[in-house]
């Protein structure tokens, strides 16, 4: 038969992993708690700012002259233009497509060694949508799928 002190040790035991579980779900509520409350006023002050902005009469949308190609900064080339009017980025891509190693067309990834990057998928993505940009807007020449090279070189 067990002890009077033996079953008092083992219900105190269970009572304080009770209270330890007890006071861990109260910590992760209270952390809950605080994070809903610093929510709320940031949802209802958005609230208030959109039914501000419906309420007000609707305004006409100025479109911007059609110089640059939709969605980029690469201003459409007109005669004349150099390719100083080009954002940095894209006068460096133009200068690599115009040096002799370019010349012959470049696939992203050896425009990416040759602008000192890394060949890193992110970068070559970020070079193709740029090259891309520069064939939209007059710049540069695609003349295979991912070849570019730079305007006025035949296609080969």
């Amino acid at each position: 038969m067990p002890s009077v002190l033996g079953l008092l040790e083992a219900r105190e035991k269970k009572v304080r992993e009770e209270v330890a579980r007890l006071r861990e779900e109260a910590e992760r509520v209270q952390a809950a708690l605080g994070e809903a409350e610093r929510a709320l006023p940031r949802l209802a002050d958005a609230r208030v700012t959109v039914a501000e902005v419906l309420a007000e009469p609707p305004r006409a949308v100025v479109e911007p002259v059609g110089s640059a190609v939709a969605g980029a900064v690469v201003p459409r080339r007109t005669e004349g233009m150099t390719a100083s009017a080009l954002p940095a980025d894209y006068q460096r891509i133009v200068s690599v497509l115009e040096s002799e190693a370019g010349r012959e067309g470049m696939r992203c990834q050896k425009l990416a060694a040759a602008l000192g990057l890394q060949a890193v998928p992110a970068k070559v993505e970020g070079l193709r949508s740029k090259a891309k940009r520069l064939v939209e807007g007059g710049r540069a020449l695609q003349t295979r799928p991912g070849v570019f090279t730079p305007l006025g070189t035949p296609a080969g």
